[in-house]
């Protein structure tokens, strides 16, 4: 880091042999500068697919549905509020045979 010798700002790279400071302008050359810059990487989160098995354990059950994709009459439901504050809240099922899971709007 340089700093301006009239007016003590930070001096910024105008090009790769002169600093420049915006307060006042002055230039000043140098032998050359080696600028670094350190990028720090996104972690990415996996974000967990479906309920844990754990979890499902909790979940209640119900007998009053029936699965789209095998027939099977018992599925474990949860409900999420997905619209509008105003509107009701989404039923989501998750067959206790086949594990498919679907929703349904009410």
């Amino acid at each position: 880091m340089e700093f301006c010798p009239k007016c003590g700002g930070l001096m910024v790279p105008k090009s790769p042999k002169t600093l420049e400071c915006p307060k006042c302008s002055n230039r000043v050359r140098t032998k050359g500068l080696v600028l670094k810059e350190k990028l720090a990487k996104k972690e990415k989160k996996k974000k967990p697919r479906g309920k844990p098995k754990e979890i499902e354990d909790t979940l209640p059950t119900t007998n009053d549905v029936e699965c789209p994709k095998c027939g099977n009459k018992e599925a474990y439901w949860w409900s999420v509020q997905t619209r509008a504050a105003d509107e009701p809240e989404t039923q989501f099922y998750r067959c206790k045979k086949c594990r498919y899971t679907w929703r349904e709007y009410t």
